[in-house]
């Protein structure tokens, strides 16, 4: 699985982390929670109760197919927790990563 990615994708409560990091163990691959990816405006606005819109989604996702790319640039496997909720997120998160298999 050398350089492989793997995306669990749902929705908040689903059980993506229990699962990601179950698998990332079983796997010998890094886990990375997508949450921890969002830039500060994104933390302080959730924060405040308001729901993220698409422009402040870009940033996030930008942030996690970074991740994705190093990952395989360096040859490591990853288990990747996010929402990617919808279809042009999850079409934004596989471009220019063939190396990505995504599940949700």
């Amino acid at each position: 699985m050398a350089g492989q990615c793997i995306i669990l994708m749902g929705v908040s409560g689903t059980g993506k982390t229990t699962v990601g990091q179950a698998l990332a163990q079983a796997l010998g691959a890094k886990f990375i929670d997508g949450d921890d990816l969002h830039p500060r405006k994104n933390i302080v606005k959730m924060a405040a109760s308001q729901p993220l819109d698409d422009d402040d989604r870009q940033p996030w996702l930008e942030r996690i197919g970074d991740v994705i790319f190093s990952l395989g640039q360096k040859n490591e496997s990853g288990v990747l927790v996010c929402s990617a909720l919808k279809k042009r997120y999850r079409n934004q998160l596989r471009e220019g990563n063939p190396h990505c298999a995504s599940c949700g």
